[in-house]
C-alpha cells in the first residue's frame, strides 16, 4: 500500500502544473528560518559577554533552540501513532500558518525578556521560538520532496535548503553589526541590544502566517490517515533518524564556537565584529554546497549540469564576497565617503580573505564529481572530507586550523538535504511521520553544542572540542556510506 501512495504521490507531482509555484513560494520559508536560526550564533557571545556566562552556559542558547524541535516533533510523534497524522487532518499549508505564528509569540516575547535582564526568559523566548520553527520543519520538508519525483527529492530539497543558506549567510553579518554595534549602548544592559531584531522578526512572521492562510497550494499527498508508528518499522528511517541528530548537532557545534575560536590568540585573534563575518562565510559554503548540490542530483543533461556546477558556485562565491564586503557601519552614518566608494574599496580589499577559501569551493566541485550524482555516494564524500577538515583543525593551529573549521560549511552542505531524502524514500503515507521523527532528531543541535562547551572547559581548550562534531560527521558518512541501504530490500 506505501508504495502504491507513493507512486501515486510521484506522478501527480510530474503532471501537476501547479507545483513549480508552490515551491517558489515555500523557499521563502526556508530563507526566513534560515536567516533566523544563524542569529543564535550572534546570541551565544552576546549573552556570555552580557550574562557573564561560561562556554556551557552560553551554549544553553542552542539547547533551548533545539531542544524545542525535539519536544515539539515528539508531541507530533505521540498524535500522529494515537489519533493518526495532524498533517493529513490540517494540510500542509495550516501546518505551516500554526508554525509561523508560534514563532511570532516566542520573537514577541525577546522584548520583555530584555526588560528583565532575565537570561531564563530568553531562553524561554528561544523555546517557544523553536516549538514553531519544529511544526514549520515537519510540514515544509516533505511537501518539497513530494511536489515531484521522488527520484529527484534530494536536489528539490537541496535547492530549497539553497535559499535557507542565503538567510544563514547574510543573518550574521546583519545580525553581527545590528547586535554588536547598531542596537548597543554602552549605558544599557547588553542583551537590550536584541530586542528590535526579534521584534522586527515577529512583524514578518505574522505577516507570512497572514500570506500562506490566504494563499492557495495543491493538497499532495495528504487525506488517508492512520495510527500507529509505522514509520518505525523502516530500519533506514531509524538510522537516519541518529543522522539527522548527529548532522545537525555536528553542524551547530562548529558555527556556534567560530567566533570564539578565532578570537583565541592562537588560532586567528579577531575581534567579535570581526569573527562573525567568517560566520557568515561557514554558512555561505553552505548555500554554495546546496546550490551545487540541487544541480548534481538533478535530472539536467550531462553537459548542462558541468556548465551549471561550475557558473552556480561562482556565482554564489561572488555574491558571498559582496556580501561580506557591505560597509554596513557607513550606513549608519559611522564612516566618511560614499556607501559604494567604501563598498567597492572593501570588495578589493576583502579578496585577501576570499583567494584563501577558493581552493575549500574548488576541492567541493571535486567532491561532487567523485559523487556520480548519488545521494549517499556523496553524502559520505562530504562528510567524510569534514572528518578530515575538523582533525586537522585539531592537530594544527593557526590560520590552517581557522580555514578548515570555516571550510566546514562547504562540506556539510549537503548533510540535511541528502540524509533526509534518503531517510523517508519509500515509506509512502508515513512521510510526515517519518518526517516528525527527523525533525525530533533535530535535538542533535541542542545537545552536542554544551557537550563541545563542557569538554572545552574542562581541558581549557576549544580546539580540543572540536572532537564532538568530528565523531558526529563520522556517523553520518556512515549513513550515506551503508546506513541509508540497510533493510531497504524489506521496502
Amino acid at each position: 500500500m506505501a508504495t502504491l501512495a507513493t507512486t501515486a504521490t510521484a506522478k501527480a507531482a510530474e503532471t501537476n502544473p501547479t507545483y513549480r509555484g508552490a515551491f517558489a513560494i515555500m523557499t521563502s520559508l526556508f530563507f526566513m528560518w534560515g536567516f533566523m536560526t544563524v542569529f543564535n550564533d550572534i546570541l551565544i557571545p552576546r549573552f556570555k559577554e552580557a550574562f557573564t556566562l561560561n562556554y556551557f552556559q552560553a551554549m544553553l542558547v542552542q539547547f533551548a533552540f533545539f531542544g524545542a524541535y525535539f519536544v515539539g516533533s515528539l508531541l507530533y510523534f505521540v498524535i500522529s501513532a494515537t489519533t493518526g497524522d495532524p498533517i493529513a487532518r490540517l494540510g500542509y499549508k495550516n501546518g505551516v500558518v500554526i508554525g509561523l505564528l508560534i514563532s511570532a509569540t516566542g520573537s514577541a516575547l525577546f522584548w520583555p525578556a530584555a526588560g528583565a535582564e532575565s537570561y531564563p526568559m530568553f531562553l524561554a523566548a528561544l523555546f517557544i521560538v523553536g516549538l514553531g520553527f519544529a511544526m514549520l520543519q515537519i510540514a515544509a520538508n516533505p511537501y518539497v520532496t513530494i511536489l515531484g519525483p521522488e527520484r529527484t527529492a534530494s536536489s528539490r530539497l537541496n535547492l530549497a535548503q539553497g535559499f535557507n543558506s542565503i538567510g544563514t549567510t547574510i543573518g550574521p553579518l546583519i545580525g553581527g553589526w545590528l547586535i554588536f554595534q547598531y542596537f548597543a549602548r554602552s549605558d544599557a544592559h547588553g542583551a537590550a541590544s536584541v530586542k528590535v531584531p526579534y521584534l522586527a522578526f515577529c512583524i514578518v512572521f505574522l505577516v507570512l502566517a497572514a500570506v500562506f492562510f490566504f494563499i492557495r497550494l495543491p493538497h499532495v499527498g495528504e487525506g488517508r490517515i492512520e495510527r500507529g508508528a509505522g514509520a518505525l518499522k523502516y530500519p533506514h528511517v531509524v538510522l537516519g533518524i541518529v543522522a539527522i541528530f548527529m548532522y545537525v548537532g555536528g553542524e551547530v557545534a562548529v558555527g556556534s564556537a567560530i567566533i570564539n575560536f578565532l578570537g583565541e590568540p592562537g588560532v586567528a585573534g579577531l575581534s567579535e565584529v570581526e569573527a562573525s563575518k567568517y560566520v557568515s562565510l561557514y554558512w555561505g559554503g553552505l548555500m554554495i554546497g546546496r546550490f551545487m548540490g540541487a544541480v548534481e542530483l538533478s535530472e539536467m543533461k550531462k553537459a548542462t549540469k558541468q556548465i551549471a556546477l561550475i557558473v552556480i558556485p561562482l556565482l554564489a562565491y561572488l555574491l558571498l564576497w559582496i556580501a561580506q564586503s557591505a560597509p554596513l557601519d557607513a550606513m549608519r552614518g559611522g564612516a566618511e565617503g560614499s556607501v559604494w566608494t567604501l563598498w567597492r574599496e572593501r570588495f578589493v580589499q576583502n579578496w585577501t580573505v576570499f583567494r584563501n577559501y577558493l581552493p575549500f569551493v574548488g576541492l567541493c566541485w571535486l567532491a561532487f564529481q567523485f559523487g556520480k550524482a548519488l545521494a549517499g555516494r556523496t553524502l559520505m564524500i562530504f562528510s567524510g572530507t569534514v572528518v578530515l577538515l575538523l582533525l586537522t583543525a585539531i592537530v594544527t593551529g593557526g590560520t590552517t586550523a581557522m580555514w578548515c573549521v570555516v571550510a566546514v560549511g562547504l562540506f556539510s552542505s549537503i548533510g540535511w538535504s541528502n540524509t533526509f531524502s534518503l531517510a523517508i524514500e519509500g515509506v509512502g503515507i508515513y512521510k510526515s511521520q517519518a518526517s516528525s521523527l527527523l525533525v525530533m532528531a533535530i535535538l542533535g543541535g541542542a545537545v552536542l553544542p554544551p557537550l563541545q562547551g563542557l569538554i572545552a572547559d574542562v581541558a581549557g581548550s576549544l580546539q580540543i572540542s572540536f572532537i564532538v562534531p568530528l565523531i558526529a560527521y563520522a556517523y553520518v558518512a556512515f549513513y550515506g556510506a551503508k546506513g541509508h541501504r540497510i533493510g531497504r530490500t524489506d521496502l
